[in-house]
C-alpha cells in the first residue's frame, strides 16, 4: 500500500531527496506521492522531520 503525505507536510523537500523511486513532487502547498511509483518502502517517513508521509 502507497504512502501519502497529509497536512502536517511543511514542504521541506526531505522526502522527495530520500524517495529512492522519484515518486514525490511539489504539490499545491505541500509534498505529494505518486502512488502507481510508491514502493512502500517508508524511506519517505524517515527522512521527513514532521512525520507527514504515512502508510494508507
Amino acid at each position: 500500500m502507497a504512502y501519502k503525505i497529509n497536512d502536517e507536510c511543511v514542504a521541506c523537500g526531505a522526502c522527495a531527496g530520500g524517495c529512492p523511486v522519484g515518486a514525490i513532487s511539489e504539490g499545491d502547498g505541500k509534498y505529494v506521492i505518486d502512488p502507481d511509483a510508491c514502493i512502500d518502502c517508508g524511506a519517505c517517513a524517515e527522512t521527513c522531520p514532521v512525520g507527514a508521509p504515512k502508510a494508507e
